[in-house]
């Protein structure tokens, strides 16, 4: 049974691909009109495109979240535009991956920009807002990375670290003005994540989940409009979601 978001303006970020735009449909077949964020222009504007000749009401709003002033925009475009923020879900991400001896420090500073200060930004300008409102819900899309480390994989490991306890920290602040947050932990999703890394990166990853299917970005989407849709006294702090294959 879809979960009912009638009425709830919903901000996504990374919704030109994969959990995000994913998300933004899922929220829409719930009811709600939502704001989409990404670098990649051409991509919101067609999925905004398509929502609006489905009869759905969506936004389109290029986007670096890295960059504080584009992230604090979007924010206030959507609540501009749509007349209010009740959800905001911070999915734009970057995973590069590989060993940190050798590494290209360039490839630190693009995750820690993305995956850590993109959801500081877009928290911070979205808090205002929810508090005036008397209400609010944060979603941050962490990882399986977040709770269990691996070589190849640390300074990514950190960054989700990072999400998963700024979380539970603004999840305790947040909570006197009504707001909820909480923390999704996908594991392995078919998605363009992993596209970006060095051929040896994807191989090594291909081999790893050799035998276990994939989720798919629909099943981290219904698992978002689920902790959205719960009622206003029920906060869903916390989910993992692992192919049932996977291991670790």
């Amino acid at each position: 049974m879809t979960n009912d978001l009638s009425g709830r303006v919903v901000a996504i970020t990374g919704a030109s691909s994969g959990i995000g735009e994913a998300t933004a449909l899922a929220c829409v077949a719930a009811g709600a009109s939502v704001s989409l964020a990404a670098r990649r222009a051409d991509r919101i504007e067609a999925l905004a495109a398509r929502i609006t000749d489905e009869g759905g009401t969506a936004i389109a709003v290029r986007t670096d979240v890295s960059d504080e002033r584009q992230a604090r925009a979007f924010v206030e475009q959507t609540y501009e535009h749509l007349g209010r923020l009740d959800a905001l879900v911070n999915n734009a991400g970057v995973m590069l991956l590989g060993p940190v001896a050798g590494a290209n420090t360039d490839d630190w500073r693009r995750m820690i920009d993305a995956n850590v200060y993109g959801v500081l930004y877009c928290s911070h300008a979205a808090l205002p807002l929810m508090q005036q409102q008397g209400s609010g819900h944060i979603v941050n899309v962490s990882s399986v990375a977040g709770r269990i480390a691996a070589a190849g994989s640390a300074v990514y490991n950190l960054t989700k670290w990072g999400v998963n306890g700024f979380s539970e920290g603004l999840r305790q602040e947040a909570l006197h003005s009504n707001i909820r947050v909480t923390i999704i932990e996908p594991g392995a999703v078919e998605t363009e994540l992993v596209d970006h890394n060095t051929d040896a990166v994807r191989a090594m990853a291909a081999k790893r989940m050799e035998g276990v299917k994939p989720l798919q970005a629909t099943d981290i989407a219904d698992a978002i409009v689920y902790a959205l849709g719960q009622p206003e006294h029920v906060s869903i702090n916390e989910v993992l979601i692992r192919p049932t294959r996977q291991a670790r």
